[in-house]
């Protein structure tokens, strides 16, 4: 199993700080409230519904864009009691799109659960008796892709710049989605597809797809472990990622000691345990510099 160490990505001190304050555990102002929006997943068929973020002022006509891709539990809290609106995302996912909005993007949470019939997600050691419409190697990249073409259908996103982010099994579907063979697009590329992408402790056996062909991402994928993860394998995931380097990919793994699954989640739970409190602002500040150096353009 390789570590991957990365030297610490900086970026304007200023804005570091204001953002991941405005992520910190503990924050009371949640800040607005998402707009509902609606799109079709690339099946064709499906309409799917996002919860779409925006900077309070753009700093732009046009932004850089993220998708996210919700894991088992679905978009929505364990509090919610049959009530799926805006006002009822789960904490994490509140967090990261004020993050993104706060950080200068567009940013938009798909669930793809909830138009499928399972908008509460599901419980832990479920997988096997989870419907095959949800298939994250199959399925849920056909979602992602949708969430690609509305986001370029908007005159306020930079079409070329969207990055993708998933937690847990939404991570599993972000590393099916940039896989150079994924469902959903046809030679895809960082041009015809996402610039970059961050894969939050995602399950890595992914339906056995790469047990006899590498992992091989058409852009920068980045993924996120901790090493206490309860539900999912660090290592499995870390092994993956280090035969796909060996055959070129360009892909990395940050793997946090004692830190758990959902370890980036703002709750007291979660929070309270000291290896998930490092690791998620260490997380927060290397996805920031990731999409910005991605998404940015500059360069070029």
């Amino acid at each position: 199993m390789r570590l991957m160490s990365a030297t610490r990505a900086m970026l304007g001190g200023a804005l570091l700080l204001a953002v991941v304050g405005a992520g910190s555990a503990q924050a009371e102002d949640e800040g607005p409230v998402p707009e509902h929006v609606t799109f079709l997943s690339a099946d064709g068929h499906t309409k799917l519904v996002g919860y779409l973020y925006k900077p309070t002022r753009m700093p732009a006509t046009r932004v850089p864009a993220v998708v996210m891709m919700h894991g088992r539990a679905g978009a929505y809290s364990s509090r919610a009691h049959g009530v799926y609106n805006a006002s009822m995302l789960s904490k994490r996912h509140k967090a990261w799109g004020r993050i993104w909005a706060e950080a200068g993007y567009i940013a938009v949470l798909v669930d793809g659960f909830g138009p499928r019939g399972y908008p509460a997600g599901f419980p832990r050691h479920s997988y096997h008796r989870r419907p095959k419409e949800l298939n994250e190697v199959t399925i849920r990249p056909l979602d992602a892709y949708g969430a690609l073409a509305y986001l370029r259908s908007r005159s306020d996103v930079v079409p070329d710049r969207i990055g993708l982010q998933g937690w847990s099994n939404g991570g599993s579907a972000t590393l099916s989605t940039m896989h150079i063979e994924a469902p959903g697009i046809t030679s895809p590329t960082p041009l015809t597809g996402f610039r970059a992408a961050l894969a939050f402790y995602p399950g890595c056996g992914l339906k056995r797809r790469f047990d006899d062909a590498p992992f091989l991402p058409y852009a920068p994928v980045l993924v996120f472990h901790g090493t206490d993860d309860e539900e999912v394998s660090d290592e499995r995931c870390a092994d993956l990622v280090e035969e796909s380097r060996e055959h070129g990919g360009d892909v990395e793994i940050v793997l946090y000691p004692d830190a758990t699954h959902s370890f980036d989640t703002p709750t007291r739970k979660r929070q309270r345990i000291e290896a998930n409190a490092e690791a998620r602002e260490d997380a927060i500040e290397r996805s920031l510099a990731f999409f910005a150096r991605h998404l940015s353009g500059k360069g070029e």
